[in-house]
């Protein structure tokens, strides 16, 4: 049985917490968000059913991780959202990959470096905003069992 209560009173800054309680900790930590879009493509020089022109919708996941603020937020969930909107979703939703992608063959492997790069150009121009923040993954399904993955550290390398 759960104990359900009505809260009284909400908690105030500055009389309840203090603004140096905000910030919990100083380590790194990793907040994740994963979005939909619906894309056409083919493939070239490939045998088999992905050489015509067919659809998926795509699931991405970012990991992102870096450094609390004072207010113990790393990024606001809603900042990432609007970078994906605003920066990449535009060129994949509702989209003939072939035609709106730089030119590649459109396999999952191909489109998630592209898409983690999109991603960490929009944090590096957005550096200032927060401390220490990089892309972490990103993981692109084609199809709810299939998908592609980019690493930091393997992006890093080559």
């Amino acid at each position: 049985m759960y104990d359900f209560r009505i809260v009284e009173q909400l908690q105030k800054i500055d009389k309840d917490i203090k603004r140096e309680q905000l910030k919990y900790h100083a380590k790194r930590v990793l907040v994740s968000k994963e979005f939909t879009f619906d894309a056409a493509h083919h493939l070239h020089e490939y045998e088999g059913k992905c050489k015509n022109l067919h659809g998926h919708t795509y699931k991405v996941i970012f990991g992102i991780s870096g450094y609390v603020d004072s207010r113990g937020l790393m990024i606001d969930f809603g900042d990432i959202k609007d970078i994906w909107k605003s920066e990449i979703e535009v060129h994949l939703d509702h989209r003939y990959l072939n035609e709106t992608l730089p030119p590649m063959n459109t396999t999952a492997e191909n489109m998630v470096v592209w898409i983690f790069e999109k991603m960490s150009e929009a944090l590096s121009r957005r550096e200032n905003l927060y401390i220490g923040v990089q892309v972490e993954f990103v993981r692109l399904y084609e199809t709810p069992t299939s998908y592609a993955e980019a690493r930091r550290e393997w992006m890093e390398i080559d």
